[in-house]
C-alpha cells in the first residue's frame, strides 16, 4: 500500500478470511499496512496480499512479549506511529481524516498514545448508545509498550494481551471519531470468546496482586468497573438505562444482557475456584 497517511497499521489475524478483506479495503489511505498472522489455515494471508498488505507470521513461544508488543517490535513497520487493529476493525472515514490531520500538523506528538472509542456491531446492528468500549489504538511505538503483567499461567487469553492497555512515557490523548468494530460472526462466537475471557478474569480475581496490576493498566472506566459491587446488575443499569442502550432496540437490550451475563459468569467461576481451594484445604487439614 502507498496511501497518503504516514501511519503504519498493524492488523492482528488468525483465520479471519470472512472479515479481513472488508477491513483492509478501509485502510487504503494508510502508507503501510502489516498483517501479523498466527498460522492461519484459511485464506487470511492470501486475502492480505491481494489487498496490498504485508504478511508477517507470528508464533507465540509461551512467554513475553505477547502478540501486540511483539508486533510493535518485530513487524517491520515503516512509521513510528502505529494504528493497532483487530481483523474485524477499521477506522471510520472521519477517523482517518482526523489521524491524517494530526500527523501532518505535527500535533500528534503532543501525546504518546491516543484512546479511540469503538462503534460496536452486535447481533447485526451498530450500537450507537449504551456501553462504549475504548481502546488505546493509536500508539507511538517509541514511547509505548504493553506491560508484562504476570498472566502467563492464566487460562482463557493466551498469545494476545488481555484486557489492559499499553503504557506510554507520554500523556494519553483521545480521538473524537471512532474505530468500527464490524463483528459479523454469529452471536455464538461472541459467547465462545467471552467464555474464554471470563476464565482469564476469574483467574485474576483469585490472584490479588495480578488483579491490581492489570486494573492499574485498564482505562479509567475499566478500572472503575473492576471495583463495582453487584456488577451484573450495575452494568445492565449503566448500559441499558444510564447510557440509553434502549435506543438501540432489541440489539441494545441483548448486548446489555450479554455483558451483564459475562460479569455474572466471572463471579460464578470465581466462586467455583474458591470452593475447589476450600476442598483442597480441608483434605490437607
Amino acid at each position: 500500500m502507498s496511501g497518503d497517511v504516514p501511519v503504519s497499521v498493524i492488523v492482528l489475524t488468525r483465520n479471519e478470511e470472512a472479515t479481513l478483506g472488508n477491513s483492509l479495503r478501509r485502510l487504503e489511505r494508510f502508507d503501510d499496512v502489516v498483517v501479523v498472522d498466527s498460522g492461519s489455515t484459511d485464506r487470511t494471508a492470501e486475502i492480505a496480499v491481494e489487498h496490498g498488505a504485508r504478511v508477517v507470521p507470528f508464533t507465540w513461544d509461551g512467554g513475553y512479549p505477547k502478540k501486540k508488543q511483539w508486533s510493535l517490535e518485530h513487524a517491520g513497520v515503516r512509521h513510528d506511529w502505529v494504528l493497532l487493529l483487530d481483523a474485524d476493525e477499521f477506522p471510520s472515514p472521519a477517523l482517518v481524516d482526523e489521524i491524517a490531520a494530526l500527523v501532518r500538523s505535527g500535533r500528534v506528538e503532543e501525546h504518546g498514545a491516543y484512546d479511540v472509542a469503538l462503534l460496536y456491531r452486535f447481533a447485526g446492528r451498530y450500537l450507537r448508545h449504551g456501553h462504549r468500549v475504548t481502546k488505546r489504538s493509536l500508539l507511538d511505538r517509541r514511547r509505548c509498550a504493553f506491560p508484562e503483567v504476570g498472566d502467563l499461567d492464566a487460562p482463557g487469553i493466551r498469545e494476545v494481551e488481555g484486557h489492559y492497555q499499553p503504557e506510554t512515557t507520554g500523556t494519553v490523548g483521545a480521538l473524537r471519531h471512532r474505530v468500527v468494530h464490524d463483528d459479523r460472526d454469529p452471536v455464538a462466537s461472541w459467547f465462545d470468546r467471552h467464555n474464554r475471557y471470563s476464565d482469564w478474569e476469574a483467574y485474576l480475581r483469585r490472584h490479588a496482586a495480578l488483579r491490581a496490576d492489570v486494573a492499574a493498566r485498564r482505562t479509567a472506566k475499566g478500572a472503575l468497573f473492576d471495583r463495582v459491587p453487584f456488577k451484573p446488575l450495575a452494568f445492565f443499569v449503566y448500559a441499558f438505562v444510564a447510557r440509553r442502550g434502549f435506543l438501540d432496540g432489541r440489539a441494545g437490550f441483548d448486548y446489555a444482557v450479554a455483558l451483564a451475563t459475562y460479569y455474572w459468569q466471572i463471579g460464578v467461576k470465581v466462586r467455583e475456584l474458591e470452593r475447589a481451594d476450600q476442598a483442597v484445604a480441608r483434605r490437607a487439614g
